[in-house]
């Protein structure tokens, strides 16, 4: 039997190229389809497409002379998961957790030859902590207007929720460098017991359903576990810190 057929329209201009007609023509091909590719080279062209066919955007794509739409309705017509807008998703914490796990391993070792050493748990935390710091700092207004949602030192003192990341990427930063222990550990310790009991009053307390501001300002994380994890990893590695021996 010969492979079903697909056309589709796509916008191939020299200023841009539509990175959704070429998802569309990728996933069309993988399903054994054989594309009919029309490439929309100007404006004039795409303005002329999208009358005559009254759609408002580009690709579109048409199965068995139906017009199935863009690569989001492509992917439903073939039975594939469509994230919802504004659907909740753990993608980016598993994501920092997941590298700061691979980041400790690998650092132990190159250091030590071994992977079972103590310091693999401390690098972790610490990892962990400067890649949460990263994302906060992509866009500080953000994170900040997020997290004075719940943080209650923020609320009552703004500039700490734009202190709040640098503070965090300098306690990382000293603990995964073992140096200016008297430092790291205390400001772990404040941060993250500060940001623990606002986390516990505005979820478990209040009942509150916010969005976490521990990946960032465009975070779709929902406040709850995951932040209060942040929160008590910082706390029990400024304790570990603080008790072992210097």
């Amino acid at each position: 039997m010969s492979a079903p057929t697909a056309v589709l329209y796509r916008m191939v201009m020299d200023q841009h190229l539509c990175p959704y007609g070429l998802k569309a023509r990728d996933l069309l091909r993988r399903k054994g389809y054989r594309v009919e590719d029309h490439p929309l080279r100007s404006r004039e062209a795409i303005d002329a497409f999208k009358a005559a066919q009254g759609v408002s955007t580009t690709p579109q794509v048409f199965i068995g002379g139906e017009r199935v739409g863009g690569y989001e309705d492509l992917k439903r017509k073939l039975g594939l998961k469509v994230a919802a807008a504004g659907a909740t998703s753990y993608r980016p914490v598993i994501a920092v957790f997941a590298v700061a796990a691979l980041m400790a391993l690998a650092a132990a070792y190159a250091a030590f030859g071994t992977v079972v050493t103590p310091r693999v748990g401390e690098w972790f935390i610490a990892f962990s902590m400067c890649l949460l710091a990263m994302l906060k700092l992509q866009d500080v207004e953000r994170f900040s207007s997020m997290f004075l949602g719940y943080d209650l030192l923020a609320r009552r003192w703004v500039p700490y929720s734009y202190v709040y990341p640098y503070a965090e990427l300098t306690a990382g930063v000293l603990m995964a460098a073992g140096v200016l222990t008297r430092l790291s550990a205390p400001l772990a310790l404040t941060i993250g017991g500060i940001g623990a009991v606002s986390v516990f009053k505005a979820v478990y307390l209040d009942r509150r359903e916010l969005k976490c501001a521990c990946v960032g300002g465009d975070s779709k994380v929902p406040l709850g576990f995951v932040s209060l994890t942040e929160n008590l990893m910082m706390i029990a590695m400024a304790v570990w810190m603080l008790a072992r021996p210097m």
